[in-house]
């Protein structure tokens, strides 16, 4: 094995968003041979938009080679005009203070991200992990359905609600915490006479439609605990039960598009959370992305996930191999970036409890000044880290 070349080594990564993937396809380019499992049946589609932002994601994404496809897809980001019951502007949301330097939809850059790995590692669908134990050899790992086999390492980038995790760490509960709000997305279509995003708010509650490429959003305050959503985590119709539950009697046209839930496609519904660790790995078992340090619509999950799955391969192509000096090195350097993914909880920002909540929140907008220093303290969040140059990857895998 040379400085550079992780030949020999088997890598299972469990999850196929985006933090699995940008991890595969750094390690193949090291040699290593990479498995991909993913619980849903197939690659997920659309989604929220993310964003990246600071010189730090540009420069990892121009090393994959992936910037110019990632602004082909962009969905061109956007002003969202807060409105009252009536439907009269409030303020505006600019933006670029949501979409950073380049937006793009969760499930097309998971689409290309799979586009430029699946040649190159095995991706395995509607599966899971349900056992890892740790060998002489490497880690015994067995799935839900299909039949064991032994890896060097696996890696936990199946996000907040991470099955490696609860398994290699301990239960979720003791590393995730509910901040008292819950979200949904879905996929309605246009709602008619809606021009552009609109956000429409009461105490606690939060509904947004339109936009290019945006599916219907809400937030909402919850006194329903994680383990009660958790029971209802594959039971659709339950969950949209719970959304409508939430915005009962709510103003505006919420009703409307509430009732559109059944027709939708793409739903989803989670608690916003915050995950809380104090190490990412257990021997040969490491955590990447949201299941290390997620903060639900905290704002830089994608950009964390895509630098960290940069350093986790590069440290261990330094390592040559030895995943307890990587392990030692990717937690030193991420452990200080991702201090940002605590900052806070987006609930009471995007749905506050109180009037005076809402009126301060909207008022922060219509003062350029104050927004215009939070924006600068977001692009200084960004861009602190010093990323390590890391050996060269080999060249001659499929080209991107």
């Amino acid at each position: 094995m040379t400085n550079n070349d992780l030949t020999g080594t088997t890598v299972l990564v469990s999850g196929a968003s985006i933090a699995g993937p940008a991890l595969a396809w750094w390690l193949t380019r090291y040699g290593a041979t990479v498995t991909i499992v993913e619980r849903a049946p197939e690659l997920r589609t659309g989604g929220q938009a993310v964003d990246f932002k600071g010189a730090i994601h540009r420069a990892v994404l121009d090393k994959m080679g992936l910037w110019e496809e990632i602004e082909r897809r962009a969905t061109g980001g956007h002003d969202q005009t807060v409105i009252d019951a009536d439907g009269r502007p409030v303020t505006v949301i600019p933006g670029d203070f949501t979409g950073g330097d380049v937006e793009i939809r969760r499930g097309d850059l998971a689409a290309i991200l799979y586009e430029r790995t699946v040649e190159d590692c095995e991706y395995v669908f509607g599966d899971t992990i349900t056992s890892l134990t740790e060998t002489a050899d490497g880690l015994h790992v067995t799935f839900r359905d299909a039949a064991p086999r032994t890896f060097d390492l696996v890696v936990g980038a199946d996000g907040i609600h991470s099955a490696v995790r609860r398994i290699a760490f301990g239960p979720e509960a003791d590393y995730v915490h509910h901040l008292g709000f819950h979200y949904a997305l879905a996929d309605i279509g246009e709602v008619e006479g809606v021009h552009g995003g609109v956000m429409y708010n009461e105490r606690g509650r939060m509904c947004a439609v339109g936009g290019p490429k945006a599916p219907a959003f809400f937030v909402f305050a919850s006194k329903d605990t994680a383990a009660q959503l958790d029971a209802a985590r594959d039971d659709v119709p339950a969950q949209q039960r719970m959304l409508a539950d939430a915005y009962r009697g709510a103003g505006w046209r919420v009703g409307e598009i509430v009732d559109r839930m059944p027709a939708s496609t793409g739903f989803y519904l989670d608690s916003i959370s915050q995950v809380r660790i104090d190490r990412y790995s257990s021997g040969r078992v490491v955590l990447l992305g949201d299941s290390a340090w997620g903060n639900t619509l905290g704002g830089f999950g994608t950009g964390l996930a895509v630098v960290g799955a940069y350093v986790l391969a590069g440290e261990l192509a330094a390592a040559r191999g030895d995943h307890e000096v990587a392990f030692a090195q990717y937690e030193v350097l991420m452990r200080r970036y991702a201090k940002v993914a605590k900052a806070g909880n987006a609930g009471p920002f995007l749905a506050p409890r109180t009037r005076h909540g809402m009126w301060t929140r909207n008022a922060l907008f219509r003062f350029r000044p104050m927004l215009w220093l939070m924006m600068r303290m977001t692009d200084d969040y960004a861009t602190d880290v010093d990323l390590r140059d890391y050996p060269a990857p080999r060249g001659n895998l499929t080209e991107s």
